[in-house]
């Protein structure tokens, strides 16, 4: 073999191995957003289980005889913290069953007009209310994240790297059409 040939496979063999690096890292890249996005839903999700005790709490002593109402958002809150651990779909439907309670006990607070006009409990519902928008954010920030992860383990040539390495699709974080309404409630 001549010395040109042996250059140009070298060379050839340098830009394709080129190539696979720069598709592996952008891969990885693109799963580490993925787990950026995640872990700040994360970090919503959990200020807004530890909103929750304070609002049963400040809502307890004027509804006394509406505990079912209580005890399901205090179960929904539970099942919602135990869901995080399982992936996004767990998650999702564990938050809308908790956005479900959180609505019928605002539902429920209409009902009161001393609890309606209490200051801490006014405060906790803003509280919930922009910790419910940052969560919306989160999600979308999220799903475009895994769209764009998916779309790439999917394409060719990356889905050939993709499968050879492991980077399997992301589930998205599903809300209900109807979860995806912040729960209000005019306290005033």
């Amino acid at each position: 073999m001549s010395l040109i040939v042996i250059l140009v496979i070298v060379a050839v063999v340098v830009v394709v191995a080129l190539i696979l690096i720069g598709i592996y890292n952008g891969l990885v890249r693109k799963r580490l957003r993925v787990d950026e996005a995640w872990a700040q839903i994360d970090v919503q999700l959990k200020r807004r289980h530890d909103l929750i005790p304070n609002l049963v709490n400040a809502v307890k002593d004027y509804m006394g005889f509406e505990q079912e109402v209580l005890t399901q958002v205090t179960q929904a809150r539970a099942n919602a913290i135990a869901a995080g651990a399982q992936g996004p779909q767990q998650a999702a439907a564990a938050e809308n069953q908790l956005t479900g309670a959180l609505r019928s006990l605002f539902a429920v607070v209409e009902n009161y007009p001393d609890l309606k006009a209490n200051q801490n409990v006014l405060s906790l519902q803003e509280e919930l209310t922009t910790t419910e928008n940052q969560i919306s954010f989160s999600r979308q920030h999220y799903n475009a994240t895994v769209y764009e992860y998916n779309t790439s383990t999917a394409t060719f040539p990356n889905a050939i790297l993709a499968g050879m390495f492991g980077f399997r699709p992301r589930e998205f974080f599903d809300a209900e059409p109807e979860a995806m309404e912040v729960p209000t409630v005019s306290l005033r």
